[in-house]
């Protein structure tokens, strides 16, 4: 995949180097919207199973379905910032754009702190397609094995925030007076990240702040120093330096 950044700049693009002109790999194209429709249905069916499933148990504990399911939907919410935070550290740190099958990811995750705003120019279905694809292929299987609206509660909120990760990331990128007000609720209550958690990140050597759902996991993997345990482990055992040495 060709990158959609210039890698002779060490800043933000500006209006003569096109940072705020559209180019066509910000657009969106039918082949996107069918993804994002596909990956979306994919998790409104689980949702739509997960109330299916509670309402049917009204006359078998009722309440401890309903509460279980409850649950799970805070577990999946709460296990996807932690997911989120892996995957940026891993694709931050490790791989190029020559790396089979992630290499654009890498590439694109990488740049992105030369061009920290390019993301936000990006049209809604252009940034979060490639998320929806992926997100299609893993949740429909599910629907065959398990109609469980316990299962259903942890992955429709799971894989819902996977498909909405890079819209959540823009608008950890966007003023509060250029944010909907529910966004800005939302992240004042911590739910979603905000952007002087999220800004934190993108100081050299762009090596905290990981997490870009809710940012709730944040804290505790940079005061235990969890990824550069795991840089070290990696170092000692592969002899690959991650990117936030350099």
């Amino acid at each position: 995949m060709e990158s959609q950044y210039n890698n002779n700049s060490n800043t933000i693009s500006s209006p003569k180097n096109n940072e705020t002109q559209l180019d066509p790999t910000m657009l969106s194209t039918w082949s996107h919207r069918a993804w994002l429709a596909s990956g979306s249905t994919a998790v409104l069916l689980s949702l739509a199973k997960l109330a299916i499933g509670v309402t049917n148990s009204k006359d078998h504990n009722f309440w401890l379905v309903a509460l279980s399911s409850m649950v799970a939907c805070v577990v999946g919410f709460v296990v996807v910032d932690l997911a989120s935070g892996v995957y940026h550290w891993a694709a931050d740190n490790y791989g190029c754009a020559s790396t089979p099958i992630f290499g654009y990811q890498a590439e694109a995750f990488q740049l992105h702190h030369e061009f920290p705003m390019r993301i936000t120019r990006h049209e809604f279905v252009n940034r979060t397609h490639p998320f929806a694809c992926v997100v299609t292929f893993l949740v429909l299987p599910t629907h065959l094995f398990w109609d469980h609206p316990i299962i259903h509660g942890f992955v429709g909120v799971f894989f819902g925030c996977v498909i909405f990760t890079q819209q959540f990331h823009v608008w950890a990128h966007g003023a509060k007076n250029q944010l909907p007000p529910l966004v800005v609720a939302l992240q004042d209550l911590h739910i979603l990240v905000g952007r002087s958690q999220h800004e934190a990140h993108h100081r050299p050597p762009y090596n905290c702040n990981y997490c870009v759902i809710s940012g709730f996991w944040n804290a505790f993997l940079d005061k235990n120093k969890i990824f550069k345990a795991l840089e070290k482990l990696l170092f000692l055992k592969f002899g690959v330096k991650p990117n936030s040495w350099s």
